[in-house]
């Protein structure tokens, strides 16, 4: 018993960093005292997370735990030795300020690899010229953010994933970054300001989220872009600067997506891409797409004639969903008669999956629905929520007397 092994001092010490890697800092620093080959192993931890767990009092007074989270960063850079390759910021309560400053100052001297700021109260924190100085950066993460690069900022050419939301930027400086990451590959961006025309070159883009509000969206050279979820928070109807883009949205929007496989529609997107002539089908069919989600006014001629050209261009869909949009519009003749005037001479050869959210079981969603039955013969499941209870057993009545080409279609109805 005297000389019982330590089981824990002997651990391997990949081991021991990937269990501390798992813990919070204040965690880590406990963990310290289990033996002596832990004491000073936080200090070289190469992830550094500072969050609400690492800040132990519960308090109303947030100069309180500005304070205290402010000596706990400052403890752990002060003492860190070897390389920092994460640095996350995280707490509900912390104002930016000159600390974050000093601490990015700090990073830019090191080789980061991924950054991280999330700063969830306050006013945009407007990021020091030293971040851009940051060239081994993999990973950008940025909230509640003022972006102004230096004139000498020459972009990120290590940045691999970039992720914006609530910032503000000018237009220029947003392309300029866009165009100056070469490697990027994966890009998410919401709810921003300073900018209006999403204008994305990017070569090596292969998932692009963004949801917000603005005039355009132009892709150029992104052949080898995959994943596309895209919303436009507001109905270009009520803005004069939207609805008078440009005429051919929609052909525009696919001519750099040849490699399309996931592509989402939300909010009134749709309605953006509807504007102008929109022709039967896309100058060039998308192949690869497998996956289509659309946020749809079924009320709406111009909606329901781009959401049929959608689906002409996409021969080998598997999955689709449409989620109704209710608006206050008279419905009209032509869209409720749209889809039963339509005779194809092929049909969704591979769609397997349908998900219809929000309907309210109108002429238009039912004729949608039929129609959809009806040219869909490996059809495996179509699952129907509507937008409330009202009608629901009219609706469901209508569901089971449509034809199906798929033998194996199962209709699954859930409620509201």
């Amino acid at each position: 018993m005297d000389m019982e092994l330590d089981k824990i001092s002997n651990l391997p010490g990949h081991i021991i960093d990937k269990i501390l890697s798992l813990l919070s800092i204040r965690d880590a620093v406990r963990m310290s005292v289990l033996s002596s080959k832990w004491r000073f192993k936080w200090v070289t931890l190469p992830y550094l997370v500072f969050d609400n767990q690492c800040v132990s009092i519960s308090s109303q007074d947030q100069t309180l735990v500005k304070n205290k989270l402010v000596n706990i960063i400052d403890h752990v850079l002060l003492l860190h030795t070897g390389p920092i390759h994460k640095f996350r910021l995280s707490h509900r309560d912390f104002l930016g300020g000159s600390d974050i400053d000093r601490w990015i100052l700090y990073l830019s001297r090191t080789p980061i690899r991924e950054f991280i700021l999330e700063i969830w109260k306050g006013q945009h924190y407007k990021l020091p010229s030293c971040l851009y100085n940051c060239q081994s950066l993999i990973h950008l993460e940025l909230f509640n953010s003022l972006l102004k690069p230096p004139p000498t900022f020459k972009g990120f050419m290590s940045l691999k994933s970039l992720d914006l939301q609530h910032i503000i930027m000018a237009q220029d400086a947003f392309e300029n970054l866009i165009s100056s990451c070469p490697l990027l590959e994966k890009f998410t961006l919401m709810n921003f300001d300073g900018f209006t025309h999403l204008n994305i070159h990017a070569p090596n883009l292969q998932f692009f989220d963004t949801g917000g509000v603005f005039y355009d969206v132009n892709f150029k050279n992104t052949f080898l872009l995959a994943t596309v979820s895209i919303g436009l928070y507001v109905d270009i109807t009520n803005d004069k600067n939207l609805a008078d883009g440009n005429s051919r949205n929609l052909v525009k929007f696919f001519a750099h997506l040849p490699r399309i496989q996931r592509l989402e529609i939300q909010s009134y997107f749709l309605k953006y891409l509807a504007a102008g002539n929109v022709p039967g089908k896309l100058p060039a069919p998308c192949i690869d797409l497998t996956h289509l989600s659309i946020r749809i006014n079924f009320s709406s001629v111009e909606e329901n004639l781009t959401a049929l050209c959608l689906l002409r261009s996409s021969p080998n869909l598997q999955e689709l969903e449409m989620l109704a949009r209710p608006e206050e519009q008279t419905l009209l003749e032509t869209s409720t008669t749209l889809w039963k005037k339509e005779h194809w001479n092929y049909s969704f050869a591979h769609l397997r999956v349908v998900k219809l959210t929000g309907i309210s079981g109108v002429g238009p969603q039912l004729d949608f629905i039929n129609f959809l039955l009806a040219y869909s013969p490996v059809l495996e499941k179509m699952t129907v929520k509507p937008a409330s209870g009202d009608g629901a057993w009219e609706l469901i009545k209508d569901l089971l007397r449509f034809r199906r080409a798929s033998v194996r279609a199962e209709i699954i109805y859930l409620d509201p």
